[in-house]
């Protein structure tokens, strides 16, 4: 049966893309998944081809709306979500002209330095500059090159051609936005880690001159400001006819990952924190007030709910590590239930294996440092690494570590939150495809002290949250209808035996940065 009052929503991800139809009540009755691949570049490059992009969404559209779930007169609007701190450069005709740049892109290092740092540095900035720019925005820029300034600084210093042939430079969700609609347009929401935009006044967003000429930036390369919410425009004529949409579709603003979470998982009140285990990790709530931690990297941005902010923190790998240790380190085995040939192993069969090896791994640690880190420490330096290994050691053992070093990350942060918020943090709803995992959930639950509420579908909350973002922008849904729509399907309590081996491990896990941050400086700083 058709399903009534839909959002063709994306989820635009750093290792996959979904298109889905959500409804009104938070469902999503179809979607499609497909990879993306990242390009690796020597000198910390990292890359992806945003007209790979739009080719598999125009043809997820297509299917879903030829398939049945919902007619296409029922489809009320589009809504994008997706990664954010990364770039695409675009051209006066509204194409892409290069790859986009990704968050974890670090060769913009010494041009952000530079325009960052001064004679007297903490952490890299010069004081006064970053005071001006947490006053003003919430936040700083990245003197590590790891954020929109850094890559557009990298293109102007060392792809000078590229750099002039860009009318814009955008964030992937502003983008895909833009290729919907034909209209080139951001919001303070999707423009946060830029830091440009001065969020002292969200009824009038506009960006900071000053800002501006401090990151020796042409405002003329910036894609003019909506407000976060606001409709866009309407999906182009030849979109419409291509994926089979009616003309006239309104498309919204939008929003990273970050924000489309918090709807998701219905975490609306103030305090109420979600925690993302998926590519990387991040744990946010909503907040009273503007306030920043510039030393672990914790910020406040415009939220989803009027006169609230979203925390805004970030680590830089969490179910990254268990894709690196399934495709760079382990082999398919024979004998292993879902393994065949050559293919890696299934990650069901993973934290399977995982389940056989004693809680705390035999004391085996794996710091998850694979591309550097951002909160509570920034640090484009440090690496992982496996800590107490021994003859003894078998793989049960590694996987279960990986699991748990993640989970330990996750604790560095969440420590750092609560003297940010000043509160113990209540449970945490989580979402991300690792929520998938009860195993590690309640690893998390374990380690971190609390109580962590699986939302239902969890792979699915940024989907549903950009659905019930459009709903709510366009009047079809009220804030105060919108925690009902979101579902909890378990809840993981920590367990008391557990917590009390997880304490040691986790002391010696803080331990590891902090008596060798001297060592990864050494190994990694002129890469």
């Amino acid at each position: 049966m058709a399903t009534r009052n839909c959002v063709l929503a994306v989820d635009l991800g750093t290792t996959g893309l979904k298109v889905g139809l959500v409804t009104a009540s938070g469902e999503v009755v179809a979607y499609e998944a497909s990879p993306i691949q990242t390009r690796y570049i020597e000198g910390g490059g990292a890359v992806q081809d945003p007209h790979a992009w739009w080719r598999a969404i125009l043809d997820a559209s297509r299917r879903l709306i030829g398939g049945g779930h919902a007619r296409p007169e029922e489809i009320v609007a589009v809504s994008c979500t997706g990664q954010w701190g990364s770039t695409v450069p675009v051209g006066e005709h509204g194409q892409a002209i290069g790859e986009c740049i990704l968050w974890m892109d670090t060769r913009g290092h010494p041009y952000s330095s530079a325009v960052l740092g001064g004679k007297i540095a903490v952490a890299g900035y010069d004081p006064v500059k970053a005071a001006r720019f947490i006053r003003k925005s919430g936040g700083a820029p990245s003197p590590l090159g790891n954020d929109p300034l850094g890559h557009i600084l990298f293109l102007r210093n060392e792809e000078p051609e590229l750099y002039r042939s860009a009318s814009v430079f955008l964030e992937p969700v502003d983008y895909l936005t833009m290729c919907f609609t034909g209209r080139v347009a951001a919001t303070p929401a999707s423009m946060i880690l830029s830091w440009l935009v001065d969020i002292r006044r969200l009824d009038r967003p506009s960006y900071d001159l000053g800002l501006l000429a401090a990151c020796t930036l042409d405002p003329s390369k910036l894609p003019d400001l909506l407000a976060t919410g606001e409709v866009v425009g309407v999906a182009r004529q030849e979109v419409c006819e291509e994926i089979g949409l009616p003309y006239g579709v309104p498309v919204v603003s939008g929003t990273p990952d970050l924000l489309s979470a918090a709807v998701g998982t219905g975490a609306l009140g103030d305090y109420e924190p979600h925690l993302a285990i998926s590519t990387t990790s991040w744990l946010s709530c909503h907040v009273l007030r503007k306030k920043t931690d510039p030393l672990r990297q914790i910020a406040t941005v415009p939220g989803v709910v009027r006169g609230r902010f979203l925390l805004a923190n970030n680590h830089e790998t969490a179910g990254a590590c268990l894709a690196w240790l399934r495709e760079a380190v382990l082999l398919p085995a024979n004998g292993l239930p879902g393994s065949s040939g050559g293919s890696p192993l299934d990650f069901n069969v993973l934290t399977a294996l995982a389940e056989r090896s004693p809680i705390g791994s035999g004391g085996v640690i794996f710091a998850p440092w694979l591309a550097g880190e951002r909160c509570p420490v920034d640090d484009r330096t440090v690496r992982g690494s496996f800590v107490n290994l021994s003859l003894g050691t078998d793989r049960s053992s590694i996987v279960r570590s990986v699991l748990e070093g993640v989970a330990y990350n996750a604790r560095w942060m969440l420590d750092a939150v609560e003297r940010f918020i000043g509160r113990p943090a209540g449970p945490i709803r989580v979402l991300g495809g690792g929520a998938q995992s009860d195993l590690w959930c309640q690893i998390h639950a374990d380690v971190m002290g609390k109580t962590l509420e699986r939302v239902a579908d969890p792979l699915l909350v940024n989907l549903k949250g950009a659905g019930l973002f459009a709903q709510l922008s366009l009047g079809g849904l009220q804030r105060s209808e919108m925690p009902a729509k979101v579902v909890v399907d378990r809840a993981f309590h920590p367990d008391s035996s557990a917590g009390g081996i997880y304490k040691e491990l986790y002391r010696e896990f803080k331990g590891l940065y902090r008596k060798q941050r001297r060592m990864y400086v050494r190994l990694n700083g002129k890469r």
